[in-house]
């Protein structure tokens, strides 16, 4: 698997070469559909296309919790929209160190769609304003630059998330992406159910990042993330940047268990722990 991180520095030196690159803006803001588009057309990486977390990376809100995967059908038909294909090396970002959806684009490329170069860029637009970057302005109308329509269609791994089905069935060891104080259900902002799956461990996504929004190192992830079968969080977005963070240390990779707790919670019967 490529490397999944990318500095600035390195972005700016493959732009220089004319290395067969694309470029995604995966900004988005949780509750407010329109946000990342706006936050494009606002300013963005030159070149880069927005991939929507809502549109794009999930389908609707319901049966399978807040986020679920779209269709294997619907994310073929995104990529081929975006003219996405194998044959460059895919930069994600986002601005908020890709624990949001530059982190579960990542994984629905790299490891559920099974594209060969997929590359999350550490520290997002901060990083890239930091290292002397510039932003271009969406047009007045919003509109991405045209792109050829691609026929790319992925490969699709099923096996590397899980239903709550298999949950039961399997007993995996799990890791819990969201802040403590939701995991032990002394608060619930979100979710009309507090607390955690019975047997889960505690792991913000947050805590992967330094003080600059950028990936800890290697050595110092690979020494702190636990032992887990299945990464989950609220509803499969902050999970994916834990199942990045094992990348990053080259540890082995959990499953997604891409409903997580707000799929959980929807049958009653599922036990919960405080």
């Amino acid at each position: 698997m490529t490397h999944p991180l990318l500095t600035a520095d390195e972005l700016h030196r493959l732009i220089e070469t004319g290395a067969p690159l694309r470029i995604l803006d995966c900004r988005a803001r949780l509750g407010e559909p329109e946000a990342g588009r706006d936050l494009w057309r606002q300013g963005h990486l030159p070149g880069s296309q927005h991939l929507d977390l809502d549109r794009d990376l999930a389908a609707p809100p319901g049966e399978g919790g807040r986020h679920p995967l779209p269709s294997r059908e619907a994310f073929t038909a995104s990529l081929q929209r975006l003219g996405i294909g194998p044959e460059a090396t895919l930069v994600l970002y986002d601005d908020m160190g890709g624990q949001l959806a530059a982190a579960r684009a990542w994984w629905m490329l790299a490891r559920w769609a099974g594209h060969p170069a997929v590359r999350v860029l550490d520290g997002g637009l901060g990083a890239w304003q930091a290292a002397g970057g510039d932003l271009d302005i969406g047009a007045e109308s919003g509109a991405a630059p045209p792109v050829e329509p691609g026929d790319w269609t992925p490969r699709f791994d099923d096996g590397a998330w899980v239903s709550a089905e298999d949950l039961q069935a399997e007993s995996p060891s799990l890791v819990d992406a969201r802040a403590e104080a939701r995991f032990r259900g002394e608060e619930e902002p979100i979710d009309p159910v507090a607390g955690h799956i019975p047997g889960a461990c505690c792991r913000p996504s947050a805590a992967n990042l330094t003080a600059e929004g950028r990936f800890r190192p290697a050595a110092v992830l690979a020494r702190e993330l636990p032992e887990a079968e299945v990464a989950y969080c609220g509803s499969g977005v902050t999970a994916c940047h834990n199942i990045l963070a094992y990348a990053v240390a080259g540890r082995p990779l959990p499953r997604l268990y891409a409903g997580s707790w707000s799929d959980w919670i929807r049958d009653p019967a599922r036990p919960v722990a405080h």
